[in-house]
């Protein structure tokens, strides 16, 4: 199981997204892709900033969240996301709050966090992580 980061779906909506993430995503079934609703409402206040946003939205709509499952923010969640940012507190690795979420999301519910930015996560205890950028 999969939870895609707000930077891997908006490489899917390019006009020309990277050609190592297409292939990756296909070869996957759809009830194994998920998302976090953090990574929703990231998509959703770029969208709205967006001059054609009823346009772009419709179209986030049909090619992205159409096709992947959006897990909910809950208690587990929160749980973990403490636990995580007291252990990042012990390291001085910073990460932003949004990314400290998603990441409980992907560890609260056992998926393995599809990102460009491998590094970013890689403080996180017990988060798995893959980039679909590279071959």
């Amino acid at each position: 199981m999969y939870l895609l980061d707000t930077g891997m779906l908006s490489e899917l909506m390019k006009r020309e997204p990277n050609p190592n993430v297409l292939p990756r995503l296909r070869s996957k079934p759809l009830h194994s892709l998920f998302t976090s609703c953090v990574c929703l409402l990231e998509l959703r206040f770029r969208s709205a900033l967006r001059t054609d946003f009823e346009i772009f939205w419709a179209k986030v709509n049909e090619e992205i969240l159409s096709r992947i499952n959006v897990v909910s923010f809950g208690e587990k969640e929160a749980l973990i996301a403490g636990d995580i940012l007291a252990q990042l507190n012990e390291t001085s690795h910073s990460i932003n709050m949004d990314d400290v979420l998603v990441a409980a999301s992907a560890i609260a519910n056992q998926y393995t966090m599809v990102t460009s930015d491998v590094e970013r996560f890689s403080g996180i205890q017990g988060l798995a992580t893959e980039n679909w950028l590279e071959p």
